[in-house]
């Protein structure tokens, strides 16, 4: 039981940093995000990525491969061990795309599973 609340809070960590990865500014992250207008936000987010979904880059050796996917990844459990992997190697602390580490094609399969 007690592991189980272990997993559950360290899932729960992981996810708040996962938010603060992938969201918009706010006037807490900075004095002057304050200033942003509407329209100044949504240059921030490549045109590539749509909403419901968010960029990620595996990165294996010195390969590295962008990826958009659908938040629908975050239920996914391989996905999520990804995720759990990357913050205990690279961390949170950026914004924009999470680095995973897996090789690319490791991280299409998930992605081409999770479409069938």
């Amino acid at each position: 039981m007690a592991m189980a609340k272990t997993k559950l809070a360290r899932r729960n960590s992981l996810f708040k940093a996962l938010q603060r990865s992938i969201s918009w500014p706010n006037s807490s992250s900075s004095s002057s995000s304050s200033s942003f207008s509407s329209s100044s936000r949504l240059s921030l987010v490549p045109k590539d990525v749509k909403e419901g979904q968010f960029a990620v880059v595996a990165v294996w050796g010195e390969k590295a491969t962008r990826f958009v996917v659908s938040l629908s990844c975050l239920s996914n459990p391989l996905f999520l061990r990804l995720l759990e992997m990357a913050e205990e190697e690279f961390g949170f602390e950026n914004r924009g795309a999470i680095a995973l580490p897996c090789q690319p094609n490791e991280l299409e399969r998930i992605i081409r599973e999770m479409a069938v």
